[in-house]
C-alpha cells in the first residue's frame, strides 16, 4: 500500500471538511471516542487514511501539548491537502460546538439566576465529576499501568494538584525529562542544552509575560494561550489548568460558574476544551469568548503543522516515547487531582453524592452508553430534585 503522502488523495478537501463537520456537531464522548470515531471511518470505513497515517498522526496528538482529538483532525487534514487541510478541518470541527457553546453562554448570562437553570447544574454538576472520576480512571489504567516509575509521576501531581488546587506548567516538562533520562538515557546530555533552554525557561518567559498589565482581551488571549500550550492528554487535562488561573489567579469566575462552564463543555459534542469559549463568553462576551477559543486553539495548530513533517522521522524513537510518557503521566494525575477539587465543590449534599455515584456505576456498567445521556437524566433530576430540597430551607 502506497503511503498516504505520495498517493493521491482518494476524496476532496470538501468531503473531509463536511465530514469533520458532522464529527464536531455529533461527535460525544471525549477525545478518545472522537480519535476512535475517525479511526472506524476514515482508515477501516471510507479508506481515505492509511493505518500509518493515523498512527502518525495518534503519536502527534498525544505529543504535542493541547487538544488530542482536534490535533488528530488537524493531521489528518494535512496529510494530504498540507495546511489548507489542517486549517479548514480544525475550523470545521471546532465551529459546530463552538457556536453551541456561545448560544449556552448567553443563555447562562442572561438566565443563570434563573432557579430552573440553577437545579439543571445542580444535578449536571454532580455528574460531570463522576464523569472525569471515570475517565481518569480509565486514562489511569491505559497510560500508567503497572509501571512504578510513571506511578510515582502520577500520584505526586494528583497531590500538588489537589493541595494547590491549580496545575504547575513546569512540573509536566519535569515529569517528561525524568521519563526520558530513566528510560532513554541520551548518550550525551550536554547536546540535549537546546531543548532545556526551550522548555526550561518557557514557565519564566510566561511568569515574565503575565507580569505585565494588559487589557482584559489580551489578559484572557494570553492565559488560554498558555493553557493551549501547556496542557497535554486528554481535553479534561485544561480543566485543573484553567482552574487554577480563572477562579483562583484572576476571579473572573466564582467555583459554582466554573464548574457550571466544564457540564457545558460536557452537554456539546467536540471536544472537552471548547469550555473555553464559555468562560471567555462570560468574562468578556462575544469577544472574550472569540478570544480564549483562538488562544487556545492556536497553539495547538502549530503544534500540529509545524512538526507534521518529522513525525514520521522522529515519532518513534524511545528518547522521544519516554519523554511523552512522563508528561502523560504528570497531565492523568493532574486530571486525577481535579476530580478532588472540583468533587469538593459540586458534591454539596446527599443527592448530589449519589448522582456522582450513580454516574460512576452506570458508565462502569454500560460500557456503550454516552455521557451526554447521563448528562440530560442528571439535569432533569436538577430540576425535580433542586426545588423540593430547597424549599425545605426556606
Amino acid at each position: 500500500m502506497n503511503r498516504g503522502d505520495q498517493s493521491a488523495p482518494t476524496y476532496t478537501l470538501t468531503q473531509l471538511v463536511m465530514y469533520m463537520l458532522r464529527l464536531g456537531t455529533f461527535g460525544f464522548g471525549g477525545p478518545v471516542a472522537l480519535a476512535g470515531y475517525m479511526r472506524r471511518d476514515l482508515v477501516e470505513r471510507h479508506e481515505w487514511i492509511t493505518e500509518a497515517d493515523y498512527k502518525e498522526g495518534l503519536t502527534l496528538a498525544q505529543l504535542a501539548p493541547g487538544p488530542m482529538a482536534a490535533q488528530l483532525a488537524m493531521y489528518l487534514g494535512y496529510v494530504h491537502f498540507r495546511t489548507l487541510g489542517a486549517t479548514m478541518v480544525g475550523i470545521a470541527f471546532v465551529l459546530p460546538s463552538f457556536l453551541m457553546v456561545i448560544a449556552l453562554g448567553w443563555a447562562y448570562a442572561h438566565f443563570g439566576g434563573l432557579s430552573w437553570m440553577q437545579a439543571v447544574f445542580y444535578g449536571v454538576g454532580a455528574s460531570v465529576v463522576g464523569i472525569i472520576a471515570m475517565s481518569a480512571y480509565k486514562l489511569t489504567r491505559k497510560t500508567v499501568g503497572s509501571d512504578r516509575l510513571l506511578w510515582s509521576i502520577y500520584l505526586t501531581l494528583l497531590v500538588v494538584t489537589f493541595v494547590t488546587e491549580s496545575e504547575i506548567a513546569w512540573l509536566f516538562i519535569a515529569a517528561g525529562f525524568i521519563g526520558w533520562f530513566r528510560r532513554a538515557p541520551p548518550r550525551w546530555l550536554h547536546k540535549g542544552t537546546l531543548n532545556g533552554f526551550t522548555f526550561a525557561n518557557l514557565p519564566l518567559i510566561g511568569g515574565f509575560v503575565s507580569g505585565l498589565d494588559l487589557s482584559l482581551l489580551g489578559q484572557i488571549g494570553l492565559f488560554f494561550a498558555k493553557a493551549g500550550a501547556f496542557v497535554f492528554g486528554s481535553g479534561l487535562a485544561i480543566v485543573p489548568f484553567l482552574y487554577g488561573g480563572v477562579v483562583t489567579e484572576h476571579h473572573w469566575l466564582t467555583e459554582r460558574q466554573f464548574v457550571d462552564a466544564v457540564a457545558v463543555a460536557m452537554i456539546t459534542p467536540g471536544p472537552v476544551v471548547i469550555t473555553v469559549g464559555f468562560i471567555g463568553y462570560l468574562v468578556a462576551g462575544l469577544a472574550g469568548a472569540c478570544v480564549a477559543a483562538l488562544g487556545t486553539f492556536l497553539p495547538c495548530y502549530l503544534f500540529t503543522v509545524l512538526p507534521a513533517p518529522y513525525v514520521k522521522k522522529y515519532g518513534h524513537l524511545p528518547a522521544v516515547k519516554a519523554f511523552v510518557d512522563g508528561i502523560t503521566a504528570a497531565a492523568i494525575g493532574a486530571i486525577s487531582g481535579s476530580v478532588l477539587v472540583i468533587a469538593k465543590r459540586s458534591i454539596v449534599d446527599v443527592p448530589t453524592a449519589v448522582v456522582m455515584l450513580a454516574t460512576v456505576l452506570l458508565l462502569w456498567r454500560f460500557k456503550k452508553l454516552h455521557e451526554p445521556v447521563i448528562v440530560i437524566a442528571a439535569a432533569v433530576f436538577g430540576l425535580v430534585a433542586y426545588p423540593l430540597l430547597h424549599a425545605h430551607h426556606g
